[in-house]
């Protein structure tokens, strides 16, 4: 959620700042709304939106009176249910939604968006062009911000004092369930619901069998999935589809999900050490997690239209960990956490590449170099992404 000063108005912006949780705030924009944006027109930033779900039609009326003047008001606030419904009805094609994530790695580390996003959204590319490519990330640093995450308070403070990233997670959990989740589905357990965010921590990176996870947690079938569609709908999990264009093999269907930060993950793990880290039996599956997000924001980052994502697997076991599906094609990406590879991790990549006509295949790990090791396929260590 994006947070910004509250003063009025903002220095930096020179744009009003109102926070629908100050009451004062509050009191002001509900009690006469039409009367507010006649005074308000332009320049106008309303946090905590979903608290007033009438909102949405009220502004309607007001960006309709000059459909030519764009970008007079930001919104900002929590995926609730009023929020989406709100943006649907009331503003479809009058308004742009932007997704505010946790910091990316290049984000944090005040580099730009990697060369490789724009070259990949191009179908002219060739793998030659890729093996050209160069980074200004350090495998030191793509370590630290897989470890810690990317939420900005926790990284920023937890420079200074390393002791508040995790005081600021067990309060993000906290405040998460307590404030978020108990207001937005007041009928919810928040004891299982607790206990179902801790069970995911051994099944992040993984197919999800609800299932087994509810009769884990002796709650129903349909409560695991409505609890996990909650996570994901509050940004805090994601689900992968599977992909299932391929009609030469058979997929399977389950969805796989991982946690979107990898330092929410390693706070319920307890990891809170590089070394610790690597030698736990989760390490593969949250690096392979970490990259996959890395890389789906750095496609978004590229405001590019039609991009799809998923995940292939299929019921021989043959598992590749994101398909990239868009405009340009589709990109088959492998991700390991190791430096070392065989042609036997390759053989997924390659029958892929056959069946589907794909223009080439990724290999993302954390090897030295950029190096092109099968037809159509290259190897790119997850530094350059």
């Amino acid at each position: 959620m994006l947070k910004l000063s509250k003063s009025r108005p903002h220095p930096v912006l020179n744009w009003k700042y109102y926070d629908l949780e100050r009451p004062d705030d509050y009191q002001l924009i509900t009690s006469d709304p039409l009367g507010f944006f006649s005074r308000q027109r332009d320049k106008t930033i309303i946090d905590e939106a979903q608290q007033f779900p009438d909102l949405f039609t009220v502004l309607r009326n007001v960006i309709d009176q000059d459909r030519n003047a764009n970008g007079r008001f930001l919104l900002t606030g929590s995926s609730s249910p009023e929020i989406v419904k709100g943006l649907s009805e009331s503003l479809a094609g009058r308004i742009a939604t932007v997704e505010l994530w946790p910091f990316k790695m290049v984000e944090f580390y005040e580099k730009p968006l990697p060369s490789i996003y724009n070259l990949l959204i191009d179908s002219t590319t060739s793998l030659a062009q890729l093996s050209e490519l160069e980074t200004n990330i350090s495998i030191s640093q793509i370590y630290e911000h897989w470890l810690l995450g990317g939420y900005p308070e926790p990284r920023i403070k937890g420079q200074v004092n390393p002791l508040f990233h995790g005081l600021w997670m067990d309060e993000y959990f906290a405040d998460y369930i307590r404030r978020d989740i108990q207001r937005l589905f007041p009928r919810i357990n928040t004891h299982n619901f607790r206990r179902f965010i801790q069970s995911l921590s051994y099944h992040s990176g993984k197919i999800i069998n609800q299932s087994v996870i509810a009769r884990a947690l002796e709650v129903s079938s349909v409560t695991a999935k409505e609890y996990l569609e909650i996570l994901h709908g509050t940004f805090v999990w994601r689900n992968l589809r599977s992909f299932e264009k391929n009609s030469l093999k058979k997929v399977q269907k389950m969805p796989k999900g991982f946690f979107r930060d990898q330092g929410i993950l390693h706070h319920l793990l307890k990891l809170d050490d590089r070394d610790r880290l690597l030698v736990h039996p989760a390490a593969g599956a949250s690096f392979e997690s970490f990259v996959i997000e890395e890389i789906i924001r750095g496609f978004q980052c590229t405001l590019k239209a039609g991009i799809d994502f998923n995940f292939y697997r299929t019921r021989d076991k043959s598992e590749i960990d994101l398909i990239v599906d868009g405009p340009f094609g589709l990109i088959p990406i492998e991700v390991k956490l190791g430096t070392k590879l065989n042609q036997r991790m390759l053989g997924p990549l390659k029958t892929f590449l056959k069946e589907t006509g794909a223009r080439f295949g990724l290999f993302v790990n954390n090897s030295e170099k950029i190096e092109i090791v099968a037809d159509k396929i290259i190897q790119i260590p997850a530094v350059y992404f």
